[in-house]
């Protein structure tokens, strides 16, 4: 049982991982059920309160970073609100219309789409707040992947 309690903990790990690049997985829940599979198959005792406070705040960390690095990315690249909900929206669709290639096309033509049509924005403004979007994007998976790997570690460290 503990060689199968280990292989699902592991998948939940790297199921998490997988997250950073389909955002229709939710990333940092699968890790904290990697806790839970731990916590069920060994004993939640292994876990200090101060342990799941660091895990909250390291949580709610990531849910502002992965918010942040979009807004800021297409902000910062003179997009707009439209390029914001356009580049969220090409997130969301564009792995299912374009596998692979799709998360990072889907972002940035959302952002092109959105800032073209609702904002009037010039051709050369909305392929801005493309890149933007895309930047935010890639910053976005850096920042949730390093606070992931610092979850996972500070697991290890207390089990």
């Amino acid at each position: 049982m503990t060689i199968i309690a280990w292989i699902l903990i592991i998948a939940s790990f790297i199921v998490a991982f997988i997250g950073l690049i389909y955002p229709i997985i939710p990333s940092v829940l699968f890790v904290f059920l990697g806790y839970i599979i731990y916590g069920l198959f060994f004993s939640f005792a292994d876990f200090p309160w101060w342990f799941w406070v660091i895990q909250i705040l390291l949580t709610l960390l990531l849910f502002t970073a992965d918010t942040l690095s979009n807004l800021v990315g297409v902000k910062k690249f003179g997009g707009s609100k439209a390029g914001i909900w356009g580049s969220t929206i090409g997130l969301l669709v564009g792995p299912f219309v374009i596998p692979f290639a799709g998360i990072i096309i889907g972002p940035f033509i959302g952002a092109v789409i959105a800032e073209l049509i609702f904002s009037k924005s010039t051709l050369k403004n909305a392929l801005s707040a493309g890149i933007g979007s895309l930047v935010g994007f890639l910053t976005s998976v850096v920042t949730k992947g390093a606070l992931q790997v610092i979850m996972i570690a500070l697991f290890i460290f207390v089990i």
